[in-house]
């Protein structure tokens, strides 16, 4: 007999698409809708500042699904749709246009948004934020000229990555970061120095332990940037990556329990048992850890939407995948996995050659790996994992010696 009910998805991202996705591939038949706010049909973000920034790759490689999937899969993508509230006892939503859309399971996927500066300027023409497809356009169109002044505030995975393809375009680039060293939230002071390095390499002026205070324009347009050490600095291009808040705002006004993302337990339910949330939005319930996450990679997306899929669906879920992304810029590829929190880690131990840029960086604390970054050497994620997962202590001797294989020291 056919599954009568009905599963909405709001949010059409990768979370999103993978979410319906496996609602079908695990034999539901009822309902799916999948709602999204942007024109486009799901996309992954990753190339926005990769290989579609670098003109590298067509939009669409970015994209989840061919456009004929969802109709072959019976999937209703419903697109340039905003969803303006939750009713969670009669488990409807509301659109902006068109009547309410009833549902037995609602799964949140609904992102982040780039935090805006706020500053005198900031709304000039030539400042640019990645977070769409279009924002992406944009700034490709803006950088491939070359031979343009580029100042990016914020030294984070955003601002680095669009770094290193305004300077690929021939720009020259400035950063400026208010911490001491580039990615310092994310992989601690030591690997910090070590993308600084590359960046300075390549002839990017770091300006680091400033902020930007006030975006200056000749007419419509920006043209300097001013520090809190105040200098003034040329820009024809300003790219803003200082962070991202999460999409909280259905969630918040119906009621759900929301506190830095939409919290939910280890199997992606919130405080409501019809809602679910996944990929960015989600402050998740972690069991390897033993704490809340909210994860803001490709990976979480990928793994999250099919994760929250199937507790929909009445799977005992715990949601436990280590977390992990990547990024390329100029020569350096790297993967990471594991959580590094600045002040919980002990040390950080080397196997391999930092300078020549082919190592493994493993975070410990209490002699046990937390975190592990593989630059420029491939095919040891899954082991790196498995030491995090282990939780064992390790012979540090042993896991610097790149003779040594990891397997070994499971």
């Amino acid at each position: 007999m056919s599954n009568e009910e009905t599963h909405v998805i709001v949010g059409a991202s990768l979370a999103g698409a993978k979410a319906a996705e496996t609602l079908r591939t695990e034999g539901f038949d009822g309902r799916v809708v999948l709602i999204g706010a942007e024109p486009e049909r799901p996309y992954e973000r990753p190339p926005l500042t990769k290989g579609y920034l670098l003109g590298r790759e067509p939009a669409e490689k970015a994209y989840v699904h061919d456009e004929s999937w969802y109709d072959q899969h019976k999937v209703e993508l419903r697109l340039g749709v905003t969803v303006t509230g939750i009713d969670r006892s009669a488990r409807e939503v509301r659109l902006a246009t068109g009547g309410p859309l009833r549902y037995d399971r609602l799964l949140l996927t609904t992102g982040a948004s780039p935090r805006r500066l706020e500053v005198p300027g900031a709304e000039l023409d030539g400042v640019h934020y990645v977070r769409t497809l279009q924002d992406s356009s944009a700034l490709r169109d803006a950088l491939s000229p070359g031979d343009r002044r580029v100042v990016v505030v914020g030294a984070g995975w955003i601002g680095l990555e669009t770094a290193a393809a305004a300077r690929e375009y021939g720009n020259t680039v400035v950063i400026i970061g208010p911490e001491a060293t580039p990615l310092s939230r994310s992989l601690g002071p030591e690997l910090g120095e070590v993308f600084a390095g590359l960046h300075r390499r390549h002839g990017v002026e770091l300006r680091l332990g400033e902020g930007a205070t006030e975006l200056r324009g000749a007419g419509s347009g920006v043209s300097a940037v001013l520090t809190t050490a105040g200098q003034e600095v040329p820009a024809d291009v300003v790219v803003v990556g200082v962070g991202a808040r999460p999409n909280t705002g259905l969630a918040g006004s119906a009621g759900l329990k929301v506190d830095n993302g939409i919290v939910v337990d280890a199997s992606l339910r919130t405080s409501d048992p019809h809602i679910y949330a996944a990929g960015d939005v989600a402050n998740y319930y972690h069991p390897l850890f033993g704490r809340h996450l909210r994860v803001e990679h490709w990976a979480n997306a990928l793994n999250g939407g099919p994760a929250a899929a199937r507790a929909m669906l009445g799977h005992d879920i715990g949601y436990d995948r280590v977390p992990f992304f990547f990024t390329d810029q100029y020569e350096l590829g790297m993967e990471f996995s594991g959580l590094v929190v600045p002040g919980e880690y002990d040390e950080v131990i080397y196997r391999g050659d930092v300078e020549a840029l082919e190592f493994i960086a493993f975070w410990l604390s209490e002699g046990r790996v937390v975190a592990g970054m593989n630059v420029n050497i491939w095919d040891v994620a899954p082991d790196v994992q498995a030491l995090i997962r282990s939780g064992k202590p390790v012979d540090q001797d042993r896991l610097s010696d790149p003779g040594i294989p990891l397997t070994d020291l499971l």
